[in-house]
């Protein structure tokens, strides 16, 4: 049984904070500004909340070293495009496709995921996939596997425009002449802007393209996906909320479009400001997803969700075992602690490293 988390609901992305505020708080007047202690307890706040469920998120997030992740302005055809030969093995990105429960599915791979929602009469929701070039094995053949008909996928979802998570768009658009592409309205633009860069991936029909700015709801049959724009990773990333059927019992799904820092974070300057809209935007959706009592959480990496394992775990759930991508409402909310915390070790080292004129 897991542990409930003792954090009132407005203030559940704050929860092991302490005293001090999400961002610095200025020293009192004479005495220095003690930066180290400071981010030694936004660190264990946020391992805190980790524990060992979200190991992978914690080491991204608050251990590796910050980057100039600015946006490449650079119109390139990809490598992988271009040059075949830099494809990387099989074996390292590709996984079997898995039923997670009644009306869920999850397509692979090893790094990234793909998931499936609904049923052949309602239809279903495609959410991510892949590279261009494993995503005809891993979401195209994925679906086919579990007995999905791309034909009747409605609405394919795109939660941001990076390379790993665009490569099936043209796939189910030429497959499927009547689907509708779900893109945030920033990262849409983002991709019309460079062409290049996106070779074989821009949706190929533009009046069929709903470009998401504000939150959004799609239905269809009994089962409501809500869109939910969390700028961060991207300028347009997207989060969703939906509620699957587990051995015909609901079970609500919060979904993170993007985890990473993937914008710029070794200066102040645009630093602090990168990770403050990360922070109001995954705060809004974390807290969307505790009111909705999610108790699931998932995301398009399996190093932030161990989806690769869990999905391992599925063929060997007993019959009163939980979903072992059910992890409870509690973790849900420490997913989201998580980054606010990481995020504010960040800011603080930036602002410290700013004082000190670095």
């Amino acid at each position: 049984m897991n542990k409930p988390i003792v954090c009132g609901l407005a203030a559940v992305l704050l929860c092991g904070v302490g005293a001090t505020s999400l961002f610095a708080q200025a020293g009192l007047p004479g005495k220095p500004r003690e930066w180290d202690k400071e981010i030694t307890a936004a660190l264990q706040a946020a391992k805190d909340a980790a524990g060992f469920e979200w190991l992978g998120t914690l080491n991204r997030l608050c251990v590796l070293p910050p980057t100039n992740g600015a946006a490449s302005t650079a119109d390139l055809v990809p490598n992988y495009i271009s040059d075949p030969k830099t494809i990387p093995p099989r074996d390292t990105w590709y996984a079997d496709p898995v039923k997670v429960a009644d009306d869920f599915y999850w397509l692979g791979g090893k790094i990234h995921s793909a998931w499936v929602l609904g049923d052949a009469t309602n239809g279903y929701f495609l959410f991510d996939q892949q590279y261009t070039y494993n995503s005809e094995e891993t979401v195209m053949q994925g679906m086919k596997k579990l007995g999905i008909d791309v034909a009747k996928v409605k609405y394919h979802f795109t939660s941001h425009d990076h390379g790993d998570h665009v490569g099936a768009i043209q796939m189910v658009d030429k497959a499927n002449p009547d689907v509708i592409d779900v893109m945030g309205a920033a990262d849409y633009q983002d991709m019309l802007k460079f062409p290049n860069r996106n070779t074989g991936v821009t949706p190929l029909r533009p009046d069929h393209v709903v470009q998401v700015d504000k939150p959004m709801d799609f239905t269809l049959g009994p089962r409501t996906v809500q869109v939910i724009p969390t700028p961060g990773h991207t300028p347009g990333t997207l989060s969703y909320i939906f509620t699957i059927q587990d051995r015909g019992k609901p079970l609500v799904v919060a979904y993170s479009g993007g985890t990473a820092f993937g914008f710029q974070t070794d200066k102040a300057d645009p630093g602090v400001p990168n990770l403050e809209r990360y922070i109001d935007s995954n705060s809004a959706f974390g807290a969307a997803a505790v009111k909705a009592h999610a108790a699931m959480l998932i995301s398009n990496h399996s190093e932030f969700d161990m989806a690769e394992k869990k999905a391992r775990m599925v063929a060997g759930r007993g019959p009163n075992d939980p979903n072992p991508f059910a992890l409870g409402e509690d973790w849900t909310a420490r997913y989201f602690q998580v980054m606010s915390n990481c995020s504010k070790v960040k800011i603080l080292q930036l602002q410290r490293d700013a004082a000190a004129g670095k």
